[in-house]
């Protein structure tokens, strides 16, 4: 499936994309930083260095954690995070609608690796002589 994906750049403060964005959703989903990253297939420092990363961009804690006790620990994304999100994938949506036409006429132009006979006899690659 072809699909269009957005990663903003904040200068020297860092970027928050598409890994950054499923990370904090499945942290709202699963309660855990830990279960997040398994479902991610990744290890937990990395999706630890993940969010600090983020939290670094915008100055302040986007998932807070709880250690241990009779209930176990978990995590859950503050407001700050929530905010985040709901911008990021409004960004996205409102990205994906407006370039709706493109993105399709660009997968009809995408080829298989290897091939280029089905594209139009303009856009192939020259043979070398």
């Amino acid at each position: 499936m072809t699909r269009l994906t957005i990663r903003i750049d904040f200068d020297e403060r860092g970027s928050f994309g598409p890994g950054k964005a499923r990370l904090l959703e499945l942290i709202a989903e699963l309660a855990s930083l830990r279960q997040a990253a398994s479902a991610m297939d990744m290890s937990y420092r990395q999706a630890w260095l993940l969010i600090k990363a983020a939290e670094d961009s915008f100055g302040a804690p986007l998932v807070e954690t709880t250690t241990g006790g009779t209930h176990g620990g978990g995590s859950r994304l503050t407001s700050l995070g929530e905010t985040v999100l709901e911008h990021y994938r409004a960004i996205e949506s409102k990205a994906n609608r407006s370039a709706k036409q493109e993105i399709a006429d660009l997968d009809r132009l995408a080829t298989p690796r290897g091939t280029s006979a089905s594209l139009p006899r303009k856009l192939r690659p020259r043979k070398k002589p």
